[in-house]
């Protein structure tokens, strides 16, 4: 099973697709806005800077830009700040050059659909002066190069750089001798080797993703990424390990009651990993084309939290959300993996089991956001 071809958010506009369950993720981009609008502030003059100059045009992108509702917003969000930065300047507002990413599984259909209605909302809000957007869908790994020399100018990423470019090799060559048995992911009971494993991995293809935006960038240009991660460094810690250890135990309970096998509970390991800050700098310092600017964690819950109280997805029980939101993510790999036959019964079970927890801890999501600059 190759990652390229299994990982993408569920399609359409259904149930369980990705476009009605990505509460969660908008409101990690809703709490990264203060630090876009700083980098992007950097970028346009607010700070000096040796980079500083006037933009006629703007390469913006948008790294595992997924489908649904938070696509374009957040593209949004980022022309709004650019547009209002130019404005409290004096400067003329730039063309955009925008490009949305994502693996060639993802559901561009839906993003393309959406822009006629996308355009027209920009010409009412803006108006005269607003300068032209170009948007243009990019389907490809952002391990690789993506994009022409010193073309881009920022880069955006959410909740997209937790996810692996493969499985760790050496979790799938050991087929034969079981190292993490009945789990899915990291757990307290995974040895230290499946530790490595997926720690080895995570360096490799952020190393990997830097290497390959280093070029693409021009001088000063800036990133903002944001990821699932951890405050300690110890990965086993509940607050970035516990929702997939919860399914893995869904999983089991199916196991015992012989709907599952068990061989291929074992042999299934999730391509993610929740980094810790320190291996984000160090990875960073190691592969030497950027500086760090900030780097901070926030809580989130499991849940998004649901402040807007008219929201029919309230209704449900949080473990029903929290299950949602998962399966609308996780859904292609393991129903690859599984069948597709397993797959109400797998996340039913796990909503009660999110649902007992959730009734008796507190965990939160711990998101990192990192923003760094391009070196000369």
């Amino acid at each position: 099973m190759e990652v390229l071809q299994v990982l993408h958010m569920n399609k359409g506009d259904g149930e369980t697709s990705y476009a009605k369950n990505s509460t969660v993720q908008s409101k990690i981009i809703s709490i990264t806005k203060p630090i876009m609008e700083e980098a992007i502030g950097i970028l346009w003059g607010d700070v000096p800077n040796d980079h500083d100059h006037d933009h006629e045009s703007i390469g913006i992108a948008d790294l595992g830009c997924s489908s649904g509702p938070n696509s374009l917003a957040v593209i949004s969000e980022i022309m709004d700040i650019i547009y209002a930065k130019c404005r409290s300047l004096g400067r003329p507002s730039p063309e955009f050059r925008v490009s949305l990413n994502d693996l060639p599984g993802n559901d561009f259909n839906s993003i393309f659909e959406s822009l006629p209605d996308f355009f027209k909302k920009l010409e009412e809000d803006k108006g005269v002066g607003f300068g032209p957007c170009f948007v243009s869908g990019v389907a490809g790994s952002f391990y690789n190069r993506l994009f022409p020399s010193k073309s881009l100018h920022f880069v955006h990423s959410s909740s997209s750089l937790h996810w692996l470019s493969q499985f760790p090799p050496s979790l799938q060559s050991n087929a034969c001798k079981v190292l993490n048995k009945g789990k899915i992911y990291i757990s307290k009971s995974s040895p230290e080797c499946v530790l490595d494993a997926y720690s080895v991995q995570f360096q490799k293809d952020f190393s990997m993703f830097l290497k390959s935006r280093a070029p693409e960038m021009v001088p000063g240009g800036r990133m903002v990424l944001s990821f699932m991660g951890r405050r300690t460094t110890d990965p086993t810690t509940e607050e970035s390990c516990h929702h997939l250890e919860l399914l893995a135990n869904a999983l089991m309970s199916m196991v015992s009651e012989g709907l599952v096998e068990e061989e291929k509970v074992d042999s299934f390991n999730v391509p993610y990993y929740a980094p810790c800050p320190e291996e984000l700098k160090l990875e960073i310092q190691k592969q030497g084309s950027f500086v760090v600017d900030r780097l901070e964690a926030f809580e989130i819950d499991w849940d998004g939290g649901f402040e807007d109280m008219n929201c029919p997805f309230r209704a449900a029980s949080r473990g029903q959300r929290v299950a949602k939101t998962i399966r609308a993510v996780v859904e292609s790999m393991v129903e690859y993996h599984f069948g597709k036959n397993i797959m109400d019964d797998l996340f039913q079970r796990y909503a009660d089991l999110v649902e007992d927890h959730l009734s008796k801890n507190g965990t939160k999501y711990i998101n990192l956001v990192l923003s760094i600059t391009r070196k000369s």
